[in-house]
């Protein structure tokens, strides 16, 4: 399999650009990283990538090879998917992505009871805020809260999560309980917003009784990781836009209220994405229909229960 792993870490060399980058992501050392691209390149009798102090840029030789290497690599992935599907012993990895807040608080705790099932599958997960390429990036599911942009990706939908404006009892007693959006506005309330390269929404939009209305809200604290947020939000800095399920246990113990529950927030759509070739893996698809199954019980109860509670 030596020549396999080459060309693995050669793939990813050349899509995430970076030696370092690969190394990571195949769990080797950058200098077995390094020592696996030299030797593919003294078989080949050819550069691969030029290389300087601070870049990586692959040659034309590179580029060519590249999809050569893709393809070897797609058929591998496939006749031992096939093996799998016959032997009802599925095995591998799985690369999987989701974003902080949601990864933390709902996908991780399934993750083990799906090894449980599969001893066989080892699954790797990766938690940011920020949009991931799932091709680029090597990933076979990624979990998407959010309106999902035009793409070329499979989706299962998985669950519409309600969410909620929330803030800490001590805000609330210093600056008031807004009711609405508008409030929002005049009361020159301290909004905390997730933001980050590339992000789109610097604004709420709530449901008035007119209809979904933008409100272009403010505050002097923003951050790209929704749990900072949060962590904002219980030391009584600031308003928070979340979904339900995320501050459950929060809402429970009081730490967190409701607030501007005249206009709330639209429910956000929870999906799983990934790419059409993934599909005809029988781990893939195991995963997927247990993260689903289980990703929905698990949103519906947290969800009804906060809200039980603060109703």
């Amino acid at each position: 399999m030596s020549y396999v792993n080459t060309l693995r870490t050669f793939v990813r060399v050349y899509e995430l650009g970076s030696m370092s980058a690969a190394a990571r992501d195949q769990r080797v050392s950058a200098a077995v990283a390094s020592a696996r691209v030299a030797e593919l390149e003294r078989h080949l009798g050819v550069r691969l990538f030029n290389r300087t102090t601070r870049s990586l840029q692959p040659t034309e030789q590179g580029s060519i090879f590249y999809k050569g290497a893709v393809k070897i690599l797609e058929t591998i992935e496939e006749a031992e998917a096939a093996i799998a599907d016959v032997s009802r012993n599925p095995r591998g990895s799985i690369h999987v992505a989701a974003p902080l807040g949601i990864g933390k608080r709902l996908i991780a705790p399934l993750i083990p009871g799906f090894k449980d099932l599969y001893p066989q599958i080892d699954v790797r997960l990766r938690l940011s805020d920020r949009r991931v390429d799932v091709t680029a990036e090597g990933i076979d599911i990624a979990f998407l809260l959010g309106a999902l942009e035009d793409s070329s990706l499979l989706v299962r939908a998985i669950a519409d999560c309600k969410r909620a404006l929330v803030a800490s009892p001590d805000y609330v007693a210093r600056r008031g309980r807004p009711r609405n959006g508008q409030d929002l506005i005049d009361g020159r309330h301290s909004c905390l917003m997730l933001r980050y390269p590339g992000a789109r929404e610097f604004y709420w939009t709530l449901l008035t009784p007119e209809g979904p209305r933008r409100f272009d809200v403010s505050g002097p604290f923003e951050s790209d990781d929704g749990d900072v947020l949060t962590g904002w939000a219980l030391a009584g800095r600031g308003i928070v836009l979340k979904p339900v399920f995320e501050i459950a246990a929060q809402l429970r113990a009081g730490e967190l209220v409701i607030v501007a529950e005249e206009t709330p927030p639209e429910s956000v759509s929870l999906a799983a994405l990934y790419p059409h070739k993934r599909l005809q893996d029988p781990k893939v698809r195991l995963f997927i229909d247990h993260m689903i199954a289980a990703c929905r019980k698990a949103v519906s109860e947290a969800t009804a229960d906060a809200t039980t509670v603060q109703g």
